[in-house]
This record gives C-alpha cells, structure tokens and sequence, in this order.
C-alpha cells in the first residue's frame, strides 16, 4: 500500500487506529479453544467487528511463532482474512547482515505479504536497506521506545545529540517518506517535537495508548501533521476488552471508543 491509499483510508474512515493482534493462546476466550485454530477464530471475529473502525492491523509475530508450523499457519490465515484496504504491519524487529534481512524481507513481503515490518536499525544501513528496496512495501524503523530498558542506549548523548536522534537523523536518507516510517511509544509524547524536527513528514507508529497509559490527545498535539502522519496501535484494551461469548462485541465497543476520539482530530486536517 501507497502512502497516498494510506492517507485516503484515514480520511475516509475518520481514524488512525492500528489494532495489534497480540493473540495469545492463554488470554483468548475458553469457549474457541475446542475448535481447530483457536488463534484464527479469535482474530476473524476481531477483525470482523473491527474492520471498519481502524486502518491497520499489527501482526506481532512472537505470539505466532511460538507455536511452531500451527503458529505461521494461523497468522498466514490471519493475514489472508485482513481486508486489501487494511495496512498490515509484520511486527517481527527485524534485522541482520545485509543478505539475511535480503531474506527476512522476502519472507514477509513477499511469502507472506505483509505492507510494512517493523525493523531494528542497530546494525546499520546495510541491514535495513534490503527491506526498502521493494515497491509499496514499507520499513517501520525503531526510534524511541517506552519500554523500561529504552533509557540503557536511546537516550545516551554523542555531541550533545541524543543516540535516538542520530538514528532518525541518519536513517531518514536510507529511504524517503513514502517508504519509511518510525517507531515512536506514546508514553514518550514529550519527545514528539523534537522528532518532528528532524522527520517532519513521515508516518509514526505510535504503540502504548490504552493499557499501557499512553495518552492519544498528547501524541495528537506533538505528533501529528497535515497528512496525519500517525498511525496509532492500540492491542490488550481492544482484543481482550471482553472474555466471554461476547467477547468480539466488547472489542468494537473499545475500537468504536478510540476511532470517535480519532475522527474529532481528523475532522480538523
């Protein structure tokens, strides 16, 4: 998908809302784990009663492969249900030398054909630039994390310049804004301006509103631009919203909750 399909989904669905499909096998209601992929049968009732309300789906893939062969096959199930107009996102953090992610990225832009995989920069340019090197297939590159650890490296200063901001810095001329986006936690809202001063227009995948306390008016006011430029994911408070018989019509309730609040900001642009 095109940035441009991209921005139409957004206006015309009067949201940014990513839904992360963090299935877990412990976590799912009882009453599916008789039947023959608990997994894909949790994830097409979310899907169903979501679809309409977010632009894209977050496919983690850890919940998948630690499953084995019945692990990929439920998410290639998963990926195959996601409507064509729906921006999926591989969440795998990728990354390796150069002829490795050459293969990582033919495993999940071209086997399974994911729209975008979120990619670990660490190893440097030669180990993304395979990724960017395919049509209308996007790098989600880690920037600024919220986790505990993220202080440990991101935050650490090389001429009075944060180790996060060389990487956005330096990155941001590997691709272009129709190609690469960037990780940023919404629990980090205050860092906001300062990244849009050095990617003033590409796309952020923003994770940790809902249970992780992130706040959706904070990363609004610091994050987004006149094509949006934010896409927001959103996984427990919507997936395990409810547990029971009901549990897809609990997940729309707290989906339809966020897209309202979304449609307020995206009525503005």
């Amino acid at each position: 998908m095109d940035r441009g399909k991209l921005i139409v989904q957004i206006k015309s669905k009067k949201t940014f809302l990513c839904i992360g499909l963090d299935s877990d096998l412990s976590k799912i209601p009882s009453h599916l784990l008789n039947l023959d992929d608990p997994i894909f049968e949790f994830n097409k009732a979310i899907i169903d009663a979501t679809k309409d309300l977010c632009i894209a789906y977050k496919i983690n893939t850890a919940f998948y492969e630690s499953n084995g062969i019945d692990g990929w096959l439920s998410m290639q199930k998963t990926l195959d249900y996601i409507p064509n107009d729906i921006f999926t996102i591989a969440d795998a953090k990728r990354g390796d030398i150069g002829n490795t992610s050459k293969m990582y990225a033919k495993a999940f832009f071209e086997n399974l054909n994911f729209d975008s995989i979120t990619v670990n920069p660490y190893m440097g340019s030669d180990s993304v630039k395979p990724f960017l090197s395919f049509d209308d297939k996007w790098v989600i590159l880690l920037a600024l994390t919220s986790n505990i650890g993220s202080s440990d490296f991101q935050h650490l200063k090389f001429d009075n310049y944060s180790l996060y901001k060389h990487v956005l810095d330096t990155s941001s001329k590997w691709g272009s804004e129709n190609n690469l986006m960037y990780v940023v936690g919404a629990t980090n809202p205050q860092y906001l301006e300062e990244i849009r001063k050095i990617i003033p227009n590409h796309f952020l995948l923003v994770p940790g509103i809902g249970a992780q306390g992130g706040s959706l008016k904070d990363v609004v006011e610091k994050g987004m631009i006149k094509d949006c430029g934010l896409i927001v994911n959103s996984s427990r408070s919507i997936i395990y919203a409810g547990s029971g018989l009901d549990f897809a019509v609990k997940s729309r309730e707290a989906a339809l909750d966020v897209q309202m609040q979304m449609a307020t900001y995206i009525s503005k642009l």
